[in-house]
């Protein structure tokens, strides 16, 4: 069985086998152990049933994803199983391969990709023209995480070991705040 888990939004999403969660959470770093297990157990399932972990690696929360990676490479060091990361951008073009992507950042601009396109962050202006290049635009609704056991199930039959990076589209708060010395 493979489960995939996001954390890179404000809720917590679960999917295991045809099974899928999503959880309201006050603090994700809390509830997520908990939540995680509680999802198994009611899916009938347990841990030594679990073959591999996906895990969506962003766009999104920068702390939700960072929490979601940690806490996934925990379980698959411990558990001794492959964890696959997973992109928004893979769950959109699973469904729809021939669409322009645009996510809504929340910060005024939109994260976008699509075939030949990759991850980038562009203005409302530029996804105007850009996405014409496409027969479609999709983003403006949330991706079925169902999609993420294919994807998991592809990756490892054809990829082998892929390394667990936080898709990170814009500097951190941090680095586009810190002061020269």
């Amino acid at each position: 069985m493979i489960l995939v888990l996001n954390t890179s939004g404000a809720d917590l999403e679960f999917v295991l086998d045809d099974k899928y969660a999503r959880v309201s959470v006050e603090k994700q770093s809390v509830a997520l152990p908990t939540e995680t297990a509680r999802f198994i157990a009611k899916c009938g399932a347990t841990w030594s049933d679990i073959s591999a972990i996906g895990i969506v690696v962003g766009p999104g929360s920068f702390t939700g994803i960072r929490l979601g990676i940690a806490y996934v490479k925990g379980l698959g060091l411990g558990l001794d199983i492959p964890v696959v990361p997973i992109n928004a951008f893979e769950l959109y073009l699973a469904q729809t391969p021939d669409a322009f992507v645009a996510i809504d950042s929340g910060h005024g601009d939109f994260f976008v990709g699509a075939k030949n396109l990759p991850p980038c962050i562009m203005s409302i202006d530029e996804i105007e023209t850009k996405q014409m290049e496409w027969p479609r635009t999709v983003g403006h609704r949330p991706f079925d995480l169902k999609l993420g056991t294919q994807i998991v199930q592809n990756k490892l039959a054809h990829q082998g070991n892929e390394p667990i990076v936080p898709m990170y589209l814009r500097p951190s708060y941090v680095e586009t705040n810190k002061k020269e010395k």
